[in-house]
């Protein structure tokens, strides 16, 4: 058994706001390089699992906190005074990661990773020429309309109720009183919010300053998963659509595969055989097992 060693690390942004960053590795490097941007108000040691079985493999993996969340954050005094926006996690802080990890290796293939939210703000990352490929993880458009049943109601209270309500009481959005996530800086889900009321979501809001989607032209591998209720294939499939100029791989994983992902399962250790090892074949060879 390869032993992993865990480095945790603070980096400065563009904006002068440190995170939080964990750097996993092992004695015996590849020249590749994984850089995981996190869903929305998930913490970066949930993917700790994940960045162990990919170091083990030679791999060096960066997990982080975005600016807000977790380890860069010391207080809800200074949660309140955060002033980042959704956008900002992508030009500043997804940004600053990849810059750091391609500082490091400069040699290396730099895969970047994203789970939810993360596969989004990749259009905003002006650092993105310095990644070689990308595979999105249940990465999707969060329109309210385009989720079915009682799960676009939930979205369109998301919307429209709690947010609204809540982070103007609190000057923040208290996710973890609400049971949900981890608490969310105002400016970030009072954007986000706007995203998700509008049928094209964040590219209603399109400019030539801020949107570099046409810009990115790497490989994408793009995952969506049944029963997937936060990320139907539909919204996957819009996401995806955006990244007019890339090389895009779209994979629907089988229905018929008893043990299903739901939007969270992929990083957990039971999908390891499933999952992990398949996308690692892609990450060296350029293909899935």
């Amino acid at each position: 058994m390869v032993e992993v060693q865990k480095k945790e690390l603070s980096i400065q942004t563009a904006s002068g706001n440190p995170i939080a960053v964990s750097k996993f590795f092992s004695k015996n490097p590849i020249n590749q390089v994984i850089v995981i941007s996190s869903a929305t108000g998930v913490l970066q040691k949930y993917y700790s699992h994940f960045a162990n079985f990919y170091a083990s493999k030679g791999l060096v993996v960066y997990t982080f906190d975005y600016g807000g969340i977790g380890k860069s954050i010391s207080s809800l005094v200074e949660l309140k005074k955060h002033s980042g926006n959704l956008t900002s996690w992508g030009q500043n802080d997804q940004a600053a990661v990849v810059a750091f990890a391609r500082e490091e290796y400069r040699d290396a293939t730099l895969t970047l990773i994203t789970h939810s939210v993360g596969g989004q703000i990749l259009g905003f990352n002006p650092n993105h020429r310095l990644i070689d490929k990308v595979i999105m993880i249940a990465s999707q458009s969060g329109y309210w309309r385009d989720f079915k049943g009682f799960h676009g109601f939930k979205m369109w209270m998301f919307w429209y109720v709690l947010i609204p309500v809540f982070t103007p009481l609190f000057g923040y959005f208290p996710s973890k009183k609400l049971g949900l996530f981890e608490n969310l800086p105002k400016n970030m889900v009072f954007e986000w919010a706007s995203w998700g009321r509008k049928k094209e979501y964040l590219m209603h809001f399109k400019n030539n300053v801020d949107y570099l989607f046409e810009d990115i032209k790497l490989p994408i591998l793009s995952w969506s998963f049944p029963k997937d209720s936060f990320a139907p294939k539909k919204t996957v499939d819009w996401l995806a659509n955006q990244y007019k100029n890339a090389d895009v791989t779209r994979v629907h994983y089988p229905q018929e595969h008893t043990n299903q992902p739901g939007h969270f399962g992929f990083f957990k250790r039971s999908f390891k055989e499933q999952l992990w090892e398949q996308n690692l074949n892609w990450i060296l060879n350029n293909e899935l097992s």
